[in-house]
C-alpha cells in the first residue's frame, strides 16, 4: 500500500476538512428545513394531505398536477416548505466541487499537474451535470 508523502496529506486534509463542514452544513439545512416544513411555519406548495393521491402518478403527470418546479426553477419558490429542503440537497451536492476547488491550488504549488487537471475536470462535469447539460 502506498504511504502518502506530507504534501498528499495536506492535500487529504484540505479535502476531508471541506468535506466535513460540507455535510455537516447539507445535514444541518436537510434537518432545519424539515423541520419548517413538518411543523407548518413554512407552508407547502403541495399540501401533505394530498401526497397520497399523487405519489403513483407518473412524474409528468405529478409537475402537471401539482405545478411542480423542475430544473432549477425551485430556487425562485424557496417559500413553499416541500421545496425549501432542496437548498441542504444543493449544498450537499455543491460539496465536492468546493473541494475540488480547494485542492486545486495545493496541487497546482506542489507541480501534480496530472492532480490538478484531474481536479478541473472534476468541476466542468459536476458543474455541467448541476446546469443540467447531461
Amino acid at each position: 500500500m502506498p504511504v502518502s508523502t506530507p504534501a498528499r496529506r495536506i492535500e487529504q486534509e484540505a479535502y476531508a476538512r471541506w468535506l466535513a463542514w460540507g455535510v455537516r452544513l447539507g445535514f444541518s439545512a436537510l434537518v432545519g428545513t424539515f423541520f419548517l416544513y413538518v411543523t407548518g411555519l413554512v407552508p407547502a406548495g403541495v399540501p401533505p394531505e394530498r401526497l397520497p393521491e399523487l405519489w403513483g402518478l407518473p412524474v409528468d403527470a405529478y409537475i402537471a398536477a401539482t405545478g411542480a418546479p423542475t430544473g432549477w426553477s425551485w430556487i425562485h419558490r424557496l417559500g413553499e416548505g416541500d421545496l425549501l429542503n432542496l437548498v441542504g440537497v444543493a449544498v450537499l451536492a455543491a460539496t465536492s466541487i468546493a473541494c475540488h476547488l480547494r485542492v486545486l491550488p495545493l496541487f497546482l504549488a506542489s507541480r501534480e499537474r496530472a492532480l490538478a487537471a484531474i481536479c478541473v475536470a472534476q468541476v466542468i462535469v459536476l458543474g455541467a451535470a448541476a446546469a443540467g447539460v447531461f
